[in-house]
């Protein structure tokens, strides 16, 4: 039992942590209240700058796609109790983006000001946007389990952990990573762009892209055919004309020319478990992502 408690109080710790990082996160792009922001003047060398804004943004990239993969998740819980591995991903990525903030150096050099005032109310209403996106999409995809509470309540009640089933949610029926893309309308709408605000915009674009590759990866392999059809048929990140669903049972038995009925029950039974039909393609999409502690 105190095992437990230690667990819940840890989790629970680093879930606060990462919730004032969120926070701050959101001022420090947007230039408000906070005392260290991504825009500002030049105040030593512009390469010195540029050289540790990149060194910085290289850590958070590598910490957060390194820690999320599976061998080395299979590696680390022989270090960490499963229970709190989600926990400390989430304190590790709170802790490279806290210092990130910290020791964060803006260029100046400005690359675009809108000033005209309506235009400007749109890019803000934008950047807001992108925020509450991400917010409300960890929600629908179920907050909790993605930072690493949900691992440590259900113990401390004594309850075994069920993984958060296959769905789609209503914004991942538009893009298959809308956490993805809060965070790019959060980077990338902003009235003033300086230099330091497009290398940060820049990074985490590529930074995004990448991760996705690594993540679907870990997907298919974990979700199969329901994942493939559902990559087939959904925009990655930018909403857009969706494709014509061609029925992954028939994809399936088009490679087997004549298959045997009790082939056939198999594959639909195993699409089924994952919310597919022969018609509709897939319903849900992974609960569970790394899209998330700033995806991820």
């Amino acid at each position: 039992m105190v095992k437990r408690l230690f667990f819940f109080a840890y989790g629970f710790v680093s879930y606060v942590i990462f919730l004032a990082t969120f926070l701050y996160a959101i001022a420090f792009v947007g230039g408000f209240v906070v005392p260290t922001r991504l825009d500002g003047e030049l105040q030593t060398s512009v390469t010195t700058a540029l050289a540790l804004d990149c060194a910085l943004l290289t850590v958070f990239a590598v910490q957060h796609s390194v820690m999320a993969r599976r061998w080395f998740k299979e590696r680390w819980t022989r270090v960490v109790p499963w229970a709190i591995e989600r926990s400390t991903y989430v304190l590790c990525a709170s802790l490279a983006l806290l210092l990130l903030f910290w020791e964060w150096r803006p260029i100046g050099m400005q690359i675009w000001s809108v000033e005209n005032p309506a235009a400007r109310v749109v890019l803000w209403t934008l950047f807001a946007a992108g925020w509450a996106t991400v917010l409300t999409v960890t929600s629908l995809i179920n907050h909790f389990d993605l930072f690493g509470l949900r691992q440590v309540w259900l113990p401390l009640m004594g309850r075994p952990y069920a993984r958060v089933p296959f769905r789609t949610p209503l914004p991942y029926r538009f893009v298959r990573h809308p956490l993805y893309f809060g965070f790019l309308l959060a980077f990338w709408m902003t009235p003033t762009m300086t230099l330091a605000h497009l290398v940060f915009a820049l990074a985490t674009t590529a930074y995004i892209v990448l991760a996705i590759q690594f993540e679907e990866r870990d997907l298919v392999s974990e979700h199969g055919a329901a994942y493939e059809e559902y990559r087939r048929r959904v925009p990655m990140l930018v909403p857009g004309r969706r494709r014509p669903t061609v029925p992954a049972v028939s994809r399936h038995t088009a490679r087997q020319p004549h298959p045997s009925p009790g082939r056939e029950a198999h594959a639909a039974s195993r699409l089924a478990r994952y919310g597919v039909t022969a018609f509709a393609g897939p319903t849900q999409t992974p609960a569970r992502s790394n899209e998330s502690v700033t995806k991820t």
